[in-house]
């Protein structure tokens, strides 16, 4: 592959907070003019299409500190211990969650997932969506943003098998 670093990234989840990291991790390295392939899979799948919906889901996080995005510095430092019993039972507590921890990204200046994808795109980054995914869950290619590679596990692994870095997300 040259004298140029490259990265591998498998994105499996589409929950807001996993969201991140893969965007995160590929925009960083394409900006470090390494070669970058993100393939997602399973749940990670749509995060490429046109409008993300992805959510906060605090069950799957129990030690998710739950800090509010608003009133005074004080009010503000407090750690919420949420209990399972909430979290899991309360309608509309996902939607709450995932409201507070999109409030408090836009307070500290942290990019949106949109952001952070367009950016990906821009730098080069190879998003390639699983062709067994969207099979098994009925998606169609018109949902997803445009550039996106259409490929199995085969495409991905022909390119992480000789990547400098290979992550799981």
């Amino acid at each position: 592959m040259g004298d140029r670093k490259t990265m591998a990234i498998i994105a499996s989840k589409g929950t807001l907070d996993w969201a991140y990291p893969p965007f995160i991790l590929a925009s960083t390295a394409a900006a470090m003019d390494m070669d970058v392939k993100i393939f997602f899979t399973f749940y990670g799948l749509p995060l490429l299409k046109k409008k993300i919906k992805a959510k906060v889901s605090p069950a799957g996080n129990p030690s998710m500190p739950m800090k509010m995005p608003f009133g005074p510095k004080a009010f503000q430092g407090i750690d919420w211990p949420i209990p399972n019993v909430v979290s899991n039972n309360v309608p509309g507590f996902e939607t709450v969650a995932t409201s507070l921890m999109k409030k408090t990204f836009k307070n500290k200046g942290v990019a949106t997932i949109t952001e952070l994808r367009d950016m990906c795109a821009q730098l080069g980054v190879e998003l390639i969506g699983c062709q067994m995914t969207m099979d098994v869950f009925g998606f169609e290619l018109d949902e997803f943003i445009d550039g996106v590679t259409i490929g199995g596990a085969a495409t991905f692994l022909e390119f992480a098998a000789d990547a400098d870095l290979q992550l799981f997300i």
